[in-house]
């Protein structure tokens, strides 16, 4: 882009140098021709070609009118600008006109009688010459420069066909990667109900208590596969109506997973204000994320820790907050494999969706994960990253708590 803005511009320039040397030229002939008589006269008519045939708004069709009549009248003492004419009518390619204005400024000086001839100085051949020069050097530039503008629009071209050629195939192996991960999650999950089905047909043989827990655990890897395979079709048919249906396991009441963690074991105390269609749906999706991410958190360690969970869909802003205290035995052995992106995906959502994610301690063996995400027609506040949110949810006394996955 700067490379063309210098061209265009020294381009300019040397037009401007050109046409003040030729005023000058003119201004040299005149001053020795007659004896210097019409020196004023043949400067102010060079003068004025000058001004039209560099203003852009005049070059067409002013500038070949103007300096045809000059060049009829004075001859060969403004010559020099009827060359600068037929230069630029042979850039724009306009050589019927450059033809039409030499044919009328030679003919009009031959035929009537200005104070100078053009062919006093039976300069014939110079004049053929000069002229034709001019038209040749103007159509060598003029196609040389559609050309390079027909090449960088062909770059261009080329370099928006890449870009999208890439992103096609970024997205097709996004889409294979997403099969290999149904292949083999399905398979595991798949393995997982079927033994815990398997175990739950000898529930009189196991503790009552066994026998809950195998149910449990053959519901939620049923829920989950049936879960992944939703989600992955929507990378296969990205149509609004499926991807819809593709978000709806994530959209579960925030109470359905309260109730499976109190199922499985944990103490969570759940507060909603506002309802949920009062979010929008990608808040919403967040809500449960984070409250998924909170709870595992805790089952991973803080092991029997209480689990306080707030939720606000109200506008102006979706706020969500759980807090549990440090857990009450040791769960060390609770989570054999820990990736640590879970707040690092989750914190990348809430920002996409113009919000702020905080997680940390906050007090001894306490942790606290909170989020504030502004409602489209709300404009967002400004909070710090460290500060917590100004709600209901936050205003709550907190007491954190565990290490983040």
């Amino acid at each position: 882009m700067k490379t063309g803005s210098s061209t265009e511009r020294a381009a300019i320039y040397g037009r401007a140098g050109l046409v003040a040397f030729g005023v000058l030229v003119i201004a040299t002939k005149g001053a020795s021709a007659s004896d210097g008589r019409y020196l004023a006269p043949v400067v102010a008519s060079a003068l004025v070609c000058a001004v039209v045939l560099l203003v852009p708004r005049w070059q067409w069709p002013v500038a070949p009118l103007v300096v045809t009549a000059v060049t009829a009248w004075w001859g060969s003492l403004t010559l020099f600008l009827l060359g600068v004419l037929v230069f630029d009518l042979a850039m724009a390619r306009r050589m019927r006109a450059a033809a039409v204005c030499v044919a009328v400024a030679l003919g009009a000086n031959v035929l009537g009688y200005p104070p100078t001839r053009l062919w006093v100085d039976r300069g014939y051949v110079a004049v053929a010459v000069s002229l034709t020069f001019a038209s040749v050097v103007g159509l060598w530039l003029g196609n040389r420069r559609r050309l390079v503008q027909a090449l960088a629009s062909e770059m261009e071209h080329l370099r928006v066909e890449a870009q999208l050629r890439e992103d096609a195939a970024r997205v097709a192996e996004r889409s294979r990667i997403a099969a290999e991960m149904h292949d083999v999650l399905a398979h595991r999950l798949s393995l997982i109900a079927l033994h815990a089905g398997v175990l739950a047909t000898k529930k009189d043989a196991l503790p009552p208590p066994v026998v809950e827990r195998l149910g449990l655990l053959r519901t939620a890897s049923t829920e989950a596969l049936t879960d992944l395979r939703e989600v992955l079709g929507a990378l296969h048919e990205p149509d609004h109506t499926r991807a819809d249906a593709a978000l709806a396991p994530a959209l579960k009441d925030i109470g359905e997973l309260v109730d499976e963690a109190r199922t499985a074991g944990q103490r969570v105390d759940l507060t909603t204000q506002g309802r949920p269609e009062q979010a929008p749906t990608t808040h919403r999706l967040a809500v449960y994320r984070i409250v998924q991410e909170a709870l595992t958190n805790a089952r991973k360690h803080a092991d029997g820790a209480a689990v306080t969970v707030r939720v606000d869909y109200r506008p102006p802003a979706t706020l969500v907050e759980s807090t549990n205290t440090a857990g009450t035995t040791n769960s060390a052995v609770a989570s054999p494999v820990d990736s640590g992106y879970g707040l690092i995906g989750l914190r990348e959502r809430v920002t996409a969706l113009g919000g702020h994610l905080n997680a940390g301690p906050a007090g001894v063996g306490a942790w606290r994960l909170a989020a504030r995400i502004p409602h489209p027609a709300a404009p967002a506040q400004n909070h710090s990253p460290t500060s917590p949110p100004t709600s209901p949810c936050a205003k709550a006394p907190s007491k954190p708590t565990s290490a983040a996955s």
